[in-house]
């Protein structure tokens, strides 16, 4: 019998946790773990059951599908299993469903990290019983043809906000499909909406983005926030450290006795707008204190302990 997974357990959270604690849990755990972040041995496939937890309860239909599974698993039953597929997506009659259109559109949509359990990919496809229509993996999206506007959500990741992307889709229905792309713009924000004329028979598509959390970088209207790493000595010398941004990581030169906490301005670095500027990107010092001192290291403490007591 497949392994079941307790997704609750993995981001250490109740299940009466509100979608905002989920998150929180996520974000928390996705720093702890990244692989930029963390080179412990274990922390990337720590990284990516934090990313896969986070798919399943971060979506709120997504997470009541997955609550019928917990119960009869929780209840000793053992068919779970069969739960696998049923009450997904389903297609109404003479109606569109909009998918993503190849496997690597569906990476992207379930996170970009890859390495996911079985468990969870047969959740999002696999295992769906012969016979029931209609059954799509996350993202897909039931488009009554006789609505004038039709409307269907559109996943993405802070990556394809911040530099625009393509995405394709699958549109099937009345036993025909169609494949059309679609221009994701610079800047695009959670909630806002990307209207497709004509996609469905004359019919326009209308699809709501929901911009994915980002374990590293948190949004705030255009500009980005960044917690990152820096050596007790650099911040009590001042030195030049590499930050990151979603492009890749710049140098960014910290002043002496920089404090925990503090934050530093890279301005245009933020998220692109409409007027063809651009937000700031703001890097918080998370400043590491060392571990496994040398002898010497020891000594040299405890002469600054005392220089400092003295003065």
């Amino acid at each position: 019998m497949m392994e079941f997974k307790d997704y609750y357990k993995i981001l250490g959270v109740d299940r009466t946790a509100d979608p905002k604690a989920v998150t929180t849990a996520f974000r928390k755990l996705a720093r702890r773990y990244h692989p930029d972040v963390n080179k412990d041995k274990g922390a990337e496939e720590r990284f990516k059951e934090v990313n896969e937890a986070y798919q399943v309860l971060g979506k709120t239909e997504v997470r009541a599908r997955y609550d019928q599974m917990y119960e009869a698993y929780q209840h000793g039953g053992g068919n779970w299993q069969e739960l696998f597929g049923r009450g997904a997506y389903q297609q109404a009659p003479g109606g569109w469903t909009v998918t993503y259109g190849t496997p690597e559109d569906l990476e992207d949509l379930l996170g970009g990290a890859g390495g996911f359990s079985d468990f969870f990919r047969q959740f999002f496809g696999g295992g769906v019983p012969r016979g029931r229509p209609g059954r799509g993996r996350r993202g897909a999206a039931t488009v009554p043809r006789e609505e004038p506007r039709t409307h269907s959500t559109l996943d993405i990741s802070l990556e394809d906000a911040y530099l625009g992307a393509q995405k394709s889709l699958q549109l099937q229905g009345d036993g025909t499909e169609r494949r059309i792309e679609v221009t994701i713009p610079k800047g695009v924000k959670s909630g806002q909406t990307i209207r497709l004329p004509g996609a469905l028979d004359a019919h326009d598509l209308y699809l709501t983005v929901n911009v994915r959390p980002h374990p590293q970088f948190e949004r705030r209207d255009d500009d980005l926030y960044v917690d990152t790493p820096v050596a007790l000595a650099d911040a009590v010398l001042g030195a030049t450290i590499a930050a990151p941004t979603l492009t890749g990581k710049v140098d960014m030169a910290i002043p002496p006795e920089t404090q925990n906490g503090q934050l530093f301005r890279l301005r245009g670095q933020g998220m692109p707008r409409r007027d063809g500027g651009s937000g700031d990107q703001f890097v918080r010092v998370k400043v590491v204190l060392p571990t496994k001192l040398s002898p010497r290291e020891r000594e040299l403490f405890e002469e600054l302990r005392k220089h400092r007591t003295d003065k």
